[in-house]
């Protein structure tokens, strides 16, 4: 299992290149499944939850190309197998985006339940009630939920809460299904509409992309396309907390402010300087950041996908702030790995209470998720001497070659094997 090694106290001045989207990536592969005709991509990440849905879409008879520029084309003239087995599930739950493509193209799916979340629940039932409501019959055996519709129909579903992973998933069956479908209280996220844009170029017809309310027009089938991965706004936004905890100045290309809004809002207010292009951003920081308060939200609010490195930037800011989580129910599991490194912080249900300090000092830390992942990496890359985070592997889900990103501007990252770690240790 890597770790990850950074000495802290160096700032940061360069580029840096952002990668495509994960959580626009792993929906668009799975609408390959929607049509017989090849389905090529671009600015795809390079990341073990992509590796994992193309191992899915493969066992299911998706034949796949790599080209020389990084591209993917995928064929699923052939459907063999419409099962999202367990043992790809467990490790990657936005497998269940498998279901709706399956349920509309082939008439049935099994996929399993994706079972314990680190980070919170996160429960499909959403999913299920609103393939249900386009006639979908579906049960639930051992472990799976087994579905089957001859053709879905068009319906009006309003979801109990926003969902992005169920808007996306009914919007997918809903392309091929009879009739008009309209889902209300729709997710609203940048992912949602960049894989609306590429079922409109395979042919679909939806209205109200990047709104809280879809209206689509089933048709009778989708044919091929060609469509460029939107860039990862996630990513962009932990390399600007990155740069802002440890200081310098870096711009960031192939990214879209317009997606960023909510976080360089809380970047300004916590003293750092950001310019912005059409597809740029430069960030210039030069002293003790601010400490500022946040509460997350559905986009196009602040996303909880950033609260984690906001947390470490608070802890070394000047003054106290408040962090209030209202998406998942335990996206603390990082606070304790925070104060390890000399963070202080409490916590008191959804609302956490960081009293910033001057420094941090280094350890040895470990990821519980992916996003607490990079709340540790930029804590490293303030702290003074060496911090060392174990199990980067889920670092690796969601970060396309972070570490060399990081070495390019400056930052002293390297990646160490098990084996390796373990040597030093004995030596020591």
């Amino acid at each position: 299992m890597d770790k990850l090694v950074i000495e802290g106290g160096q700032r940061l001045a360069g580029e840096v290149r952002v990668s495509g989207a994960k959580n626009a990536a792993l929906p668009i592969f799975c609408a390959s499944l929607l049509t017989a005709e090849p389905l090529t991509l671009a600015n795809v990440p390079r990341l073990n939850d992509v590796r994992t849905m193309r191992a899915l879409l493969s066992q299911m008879g998706v034949r796949q190309h790599d080209d020389e520029r990084g591209g993917v084309t995928l064929e699923a003239a052939h459907v063999d197998w419409p099962l999202a087995p367990y043992e790809l599930v467990k490790t990657m739950r936005a497998s269940i985006l498998a279901l709706g493509p399956l349920l509309a193209r082939c008439g049935e799916a099994r996929v399993s339940l994706p079972g314990g979340c680190a980070i919170g629940l996160r429960p499909v039932d959403q999913h299920i009630k609103g393939l249900q409501a386009m006639g979908a019959e579906i049960g639930i055996e051992h472990g799976y939920i087994e579905a089957r519709a001859k053709r879905l129909k068009g319906a009006r579903i309003m979801t109990d809460m926003i969902t992005v992973t169920g808007t996306e998933n009914l919007m997918m069956a809903a392309v091929l299904a009879d009739g008009e479908t309209v889902l209300e209280n729709a997710a609203r996220e940048p992912e949602v509409g960049d894989l609306a844009q590429l079922l409109v170029r395979m042919g679909a017809k939806i209205d109200g992309i990047g709104t809280d309310r879809l209206v689509i027009q089933g048709v009778e089938k989708l044919h091929g396309a060609r469509h460029s991965v939107i860039p990862d706004r996630i990513e962009a936004g932990t390399f600007l907390c990155a740069v802002a905890a440890a200081g310098g100045e870096v711009t960031l290309r192939d990214v879209r402010p317009i997606t960023l809004e909510a976080v360089t809002m809380k970047l300004r207010e916590a003293g750092v300087t950001i310019e912005e292009g059409d597809d740029w951003i430069r960030v210039r920081m030069m002293r003790r950041p601010r400490a500022v308060s946040l509460r997350t939200s559905e986009y196009p609010a602040f996303p909880t996908d950033m609260q984690a490195q906001f947390m470490a930037l608070n802890a070394i800011a000047d003054g106290t702030s408040q962090v209030v989580e209202t998406i998942f129910e335990n996206r603390f599991m990082h606070v304790q790995e925070l104060n390890r490194l000399g963070a202080s912080i409490t916590v008191d249900g959804n609302t956490a209470l960081v009293t910033g300090v001057p420094r941090l000092s280094g350890a040895t830390v470990m990821a519980t998720d992916l996003r607490a992942s990079a709340s540790l990496v930029i804590a490293g890359l303030t702290a003074e001497g060496e911090t060392l985070v174990d199990r980067i592997y889920h670092l690796d889900r969601g970060y396309d070659r972070m570490e060399e990103k990081l070495t390019a501007i400056g930052a002293r990252a390297r990646r160490m094997s098990e084996r390796a770690a373990a040597a030093s240790e004995n030596h020591a």
